[in-house]
């Protein structure tokens, strides 16, 4: 693998670290805030929803790096 692209692997690989760290941390605001505020749960779900549709983004990048490593090795 060429340092470039070994490099560029890196990057993706800490962009989706912050991606699934952002994502847990407005889900967890969002369930609290809107506990707070007395929110409807249809709110709630809207947060469920927006980090799960984080997560399968997460795990699709994740297999393409996987599958970009394993075919340059």
């Amino acid at each position: 693998m060429t340092p470039e692209k070994d490099q560029e692997l890196a990057k993706r690989a800490r962009m989706l670290s912050l991606v699934v760290a952002g994502a847990v941390i407005l889900w967890l605001g969002g369930q609290w805030i809107g506990r707070m505020l007395g929110l409807p749960g249809r709110f709630a779900y809207l947060f469920d929803l927006m980090a799960m549709g984080a997560f399968v983004w997460v795990l699709v990048v994740t297999f393409g790096i996987w599958r970009a490593r394993r075919d340059d090795s």
